[in-house]
């Protein structure tokens, strides 16, 4: 290796420590990718995040019917329903987004036959009759907490 080939690598690796130490501290990664963490909702358990920003989308976690004042399930199978999209929504809120602007959501329930007539029930609500997303829902052995609903969402959201 030249002396000015191994000066170039070296000034690059002077210069790059610093931006991903600057970017990993600011929950950025080095290609743009921002972890979120709204004011209001629950702190994560494990080793995931809410929700992350990549350029004009937003791509929220499962989320369940946790309330975020108490940090535990909402009481009833329509409320922790209700509560899990809300959930969502706050986070899409917090992004300039809103339940329009879901590109794509996944729904997760223990139940298929008792529990999608409750999700069907809470997205013709939450959307306001308003067109509704593409959804896919998916039957699962067992959730978190035995809670009965998961939902994640994508969402367009462009940055001013």
């Amino acid at each position: 290796m030249s002396k000015t080939t191994l000066a170039v690598a070296i000034s690059a690796a002077l210069i790059a420590a610093p931006l991903t130490a600057l970017a990993q501290a600011s929950n950025t990664s080095p290609n743009g990718v921002v972890t979120l963490s709204p004011e209001g909702m629950f702190p994560p358990t494990g080793t995931w995040n809410l929700a992350t920003r990549a350029g004009d989308f937003v791509y929220i976690a499962g989320m369940r019917g946790i309330v975020p004042e108490t940090n535990t399930l909402a009481e009833g199978n329509e409320a922790r329903v209700r509560q899990a999209f809300t959930n969502m929504q706050t986070i899409a809120a917090s992004e300039g987004a809103t339940l329009q602007d879901a590109v794509r959501i996944v729904v997760y329930v223990t139940d298929m036959y008792r529990y999608r007539p409750i999700v069907n029930k809470i997205q013709e609500e939450m959307w306001a009759g308003r067109p509704y997303p593409p959804r896919t829902i998916i039957e699962v052995d067992r959730l978190n907490q035995d809670d009965i609903v998961e939902v994640e969402g994508t969402f367009y959201a462009p940055k001013n």
